[in-house]
């Protein structure tokens, strides 16, 4: 029986799973009972007379709980720089978590502390030694509360991934470019590939085209950066394709609304709920001049539907940006590090919720994203390798008569934005 999944993201389970994930599996099982109650444990505080970390510098006294009290006590910069999210953000998640039942104090640690330590790691990307000499606790306590905070915030993440709403998303609503054409797009779909750290005889599998160890993550983002829907844990060899098979066919899968789509990008075929661009034709940004004009419909569709799609590479530059942890392969167990994709992505939505305008979030708006584009490599090295011919199929049951309509959509589309431009351009 494979690891129960509480959310609406989470690990992926694929018809054939490998030998890997069916360890996964039965590891989730033998942690089912994670979230028993802590109360009366030892926590044991390390305090030196020699040495005073330099996060507990300038006076404070050598204990986490009190470096945590300075954090919020402090300026809210300080909260953002270490805690990554403001002060009020940090302790309506921790009322959340209290109220939920899935984190509580210990005799030692009160809950603003363990949930600060596990957001010190994950903003931060660092070793449990570093952490031991901010908080002033052994490794044990540190990687024990690291683990129960990460569980906890599992069990409450479904209430963080919203499905999209009947409405026009505002992105598409108030941009000429994009309304009407644009007005059943839900959001877009696309896969990002997370640094792994697997055993040797298990790195097989999640070996990418790049030759790097990944896990491919499939994400459903909404234009506002917010992410609609998370699967994690499929090998980094698994091609797009097949992580889309498994969002559509799992028990908890990605739904797309009645009459609506998602954009996807060329590593995806063009099928009923999934619009992907024309191949073969220029497309992403830089391949057009600040003064490009399209040649033809194909053209210029390519180009609204990239200034649409990427919502979603603003959203995963966010992300990673807040949560350095998805940058590098932590050396945690495989069932931790797919966790931690989904409970990143869902404190993410939290924050994007609760404070909308904070510091990380601004860097990736549209137009300050825009001004950015050029300083920064593609977000997935996979892009260019994998790409999909314009008839490939997925792997599950559909007849060519269910895809055609996907392609009449996409041609409709792009006759009416290419006459109503040319009568545009005419008449300047």
């Amino acid at each position: 029986k494979c690891y129960p999944m509480p959310w609406r993201g989470g690990t992926s389970t694929p018809l054939q799973p490998p030998r890997s994930l069916h360890h996964l599996c039965r590891e989730g099982e033998r942690n089912r009972n994670f979230m028993e109650s802590s109360h009366g444990e030892k926590d044991d505080l390390i305090i030196t007379d020699n040495h005073v970390p330099i996060a507990l510098s300038n006076g404070l006294a050598s204990g986490g709980a009190k470096f945590v009290d300075e954090v919020l006590n402090g300026e809210n910069d300080t909260c953002l720089e270490n805690f990554r999210m403001d002060k009020h953000v940090f302790y309506k998640l921790c009322d959340i978590l209290r109220a939920r039942g899935s984190l509580q104090h210990t005799n030692r640690i009160k809950i603003e502390e363990q949930l600060a330590i596990f957001l010190y790691i994950v903003g931060h990307n660092i070793r449990t030694r570093a952490v031991q000499e901010s908080f002033r606790y052994s490794g044990e306590t540190i990687s024990r509360h690291f683990n129960n905070v990460l569980n906890a915030i599992m069990v409450i993440s479904f209430d963080f991934f919203e499905p999209p709403g009947p409405e026009v998303p505002r992105e598409i609503m108030e941009d000429s470019r994009l309304y009407p054409y644009f007005k059943d797009c839900v959001g877009v779909v696309d896969c990002m590939h997370i640094p792994v750290m697997v055993g040797i005889d298990e790195q097989g599998p999640f070996r990418n085209k790049n030759g790097q160890l990944t896990q491919n993550v499939l994400v459903a983002s909404s234009f506002d950066l917010k992410f609609h829907y998370v699967l994690a844990g499929w090998e980094g060899s698994a091609s797009e394709l097949q992580v889309l098979n498994a969002a559509l066919t799992r028990r908890n899968n990605l739904h797309v609304p009645e009459g609506r789509y998602y954009l996807t990008d060329t590593k995806f075929a063009n099928l009923p709920g999934f619009l992907s661009p024309f191949h073969n034709v220029p497309y992403h940004s830089n391949e057009f001049s600040g003064f490009y004009h399209p040649q033809d419909a194909k053209e210029l569709f390519n180009q609204r539907h990239s200034l649409l799609r990427n919502a979603v590479d603003r959203a995963f530059a966010a992300l990673k940006a807040r949560f350095p942890i998805l940058t590098s392969p932590p050396s945690y167990p495989l069932q931790t590090q797919v966790k931690l994709v989904v409970a990143t992505c869902a404190i993410h939505n939290f924050i994007r919720q609760e404070k909308p305008d904070d510091w990380i979030f601004r860097m990736y708006e549209q137009e300050s994203f825009l001004q950015m584009e050029e300083l920064f490599p593609p977000l997935d090295v996979e892009q260019q390798a994998m790409m999909h011919h314009e008839n490939q199929l997925p792997n599950f049951a559909l007849e060519a008569e269910e895809i055609e309509p996907s392609f009449r959509l996409r041609d409709a589309l792009a006759t009416e934005m290419w006459n109503d431009y040319i009568t545009y351009v005419s008449s300047i």
